[in-house]
């Protein structure tokens, strides 16, 4: 029965394995802890973190290396990614330490397993090249944060959030698996290359192929949270606990970022003026809804929440850029500018909501707008540093953001979409306006709380550190640029 079978290659997921394996240990060792503070869970969880980063840069090769029959694959856009998703989990950890450990429904050691095992699920998205295995690693995501909204069980508004995400989400995972399943059904395959090199030889019922490709993409776009399937963004992003929303905010853009990549990019990319249409009807749809939404909203968390929807809708130009009526010597420079746009907004978020952990105390959610009346009164680095991070989602030179946007829209206008790009500037500038008002309520109005901003150094020392990298990868772009470019070329 045995006799035909292949040992796979173990080395290319040892990151994966070392994960899983250290998420089962903490969980046995968490039924042992006293320490209310949970110390040894969260220290084994970080120290995790940081072995699975060790081992990802120690057996990266370089190469695209496939294994457990090529639904697997290692190259080096994974192993960025991978890298700046551990990055972005350890910091997460950080930030969310104090606000966990006030709240005594979350301050479980469930709390980090699942943290963990939400990041298994990215890695193995960030390495799918088999329709089963994104769908392995979306459910493996997903679940885990749903059970994580749903932590605070004090709270009806977190209960109610989890009930929403859990439902649209497995309305996604119902979309995503039909357009797959019809993908499958026109190429005989579910392997990723399989599907590309199919469609090339001209193997594909491409009416079939069609019809899959919109399924797909609808669900794509539920999992980034681009209009018009953004209703769980909101909801979610408000009614969770604050810890888990800057989870939501920052690492899984990373991992669905790399599903697109590999979907559309590496899988269909005979098919782009197909998908490239839908992109950019969502994209614009996104950054107008996103914007305009935005404006409205009194709660920092729900403006935040139209604020991703936007950038989501930002990022998508980049990777509508790539191929030009079957061009696709723009591609490197469209889809490296994606990337980076992804990994700053990333880092803006980090900052954005780790400035909500860092005001907030037990018993008190700093996540109103008014909450951050005066701040500059009441600690006038932090409200520098908070402005910062307002400055560089508004796209103000020279943050990371403008950046980021200045890079997607040379690419679009390079592709020949100048109209294109004249709508993304134009809603960037209406947004503008909700981040100069959180400034405007910083420095220029009065504090309805005088009382001094008190958390742990090691958060003090984290965010600032934050909002100094955003100042400064606005300077000094060109490292993180070229390391996207690089990646990207040797993987596509």
């Amino acid at each position: 029965m045995f006799d035909n079978f292949v040992v796979p290659d173990l080395l290319p997921a040892a990151p994966e394995l070392f994960l899983a394996a250290m998420a089962l240990a903490i969980l046995m060792v968490d039924l042992f802890v006293k320490d209310n503070r949970r110390t040894v869970t969260f220290a084994l969880t970080q120290l995790t973190l940081i072995g699975a980063a060790a081992i990802q840069f120690s057996t990266s090769t370089g190469e695209i290396v496939y294994t457990f029959s090529n639904m697997f694959v290692d190259d080096l856009m994974a192993d960025l990614l991978k890298l700046f998703l551990y990055m972005t989990v350890v910091v997460v950890l950080f930030y969310s330490r104090a606000y966990i450990m006030d709240r005594e429904s979350m301050n479980k050691g469930e709390y980090y397993v699942l943290t963990l095992f939400a990041t298994l699920g990215m890695m193995v998205m960030i390495s799918a090249n088999h329709f089963l295995t994104i769908y392995m690693g979306l459910e493996l995501l997903s679940l885990s944060l749903y059970a994580m909204v749903a932590m605070n069980r004090d709270s009806v508004v977190s209960t109610e959030a989890a009930m929403k995400y859990f439902v649209l989400g497995a309305l996604a995972s119902g979309l995503l698996l039909y357009g797959m399943s019809m993908i499958y059904g026109a190429t005989g395959t579910l392997e990723i290359t399989g599907v590309a090199e199919r469609l090339y030889g001209g193997g594909a019922n491409k009416n079939l192929m069609v019809f899959g490709l919109v399924f797909l993409v609808a669900g794509l776009a539920f999992k980034l949270g681009v209009v018009p399937f953004h209703m769980w963004i909101p909801d979610v992003y408000h009614g969770a606990p604050t810890s888990v929303t800057l989870l939501i905010s920052t690492a899984p853009k990373l991992a669905a970022f790399a599903i697109v990549m590999r979907l559309l990019v590496n899988g269909l990319i005979t098919m782009a003026q197909d998908w490239q249409v839908m992109l950019i009807i969502l994209s614009v749809l996104s950054m107008a809804i996103g914007n305009l939404a935005a404006i409205a909203q009194t709660n920092l968390k729900r403006m935040l929440a139209y604020s991703a929807i936007s950038h989501m809708g930002f990022m998508l130009l980049g990777i509508t850029t790539g191929v030009v009526s079957g061009d696709a010597r723009y591609a490197l420079n469209a889809y490296s500018s994606a990337m980076f746009y992804v990994i700053a907004y990333v880092l803006m978020s980090l900052g954005s909501f780790g400035m909500i952990l860092l005001m907030s105390r037990a018993g008190f959610e700093a996540d109103q707008l008014d909450d951050f009346k005066g701040l500059n009164k009441r600690s006038p680095w932090f409200a520098g540093i908070m402005l910062m991070f307002m400055f560089s989602m508004a796209g103000i030179p020279f943050f990371v953001g403008f950046f980021a946007k200045f890079s997607v829209l040379q690419a679009v206008v390079a592709a020949g979409y100048m109209w294109l790009a004249l709508v993304a500037v134009l809603f960037s500038l209406i947004g503008a306006f909700y981040y100069l008002r959180v400034v405007k309520l910083m420095y220029f109005d009065a504090p309805i709380d005088d009382s001094p901003i008190e958390s742990e150094a090691d958060m003090r020392i984290l965010i600032s550190a934050n909002g100094l990298l955003v100042a400064a990868l606005g300077i000094f772009p060109q490292f993180i640029m070229s390391l996207c470019a690089y990646a990207l070329l040797r993987s596509l």
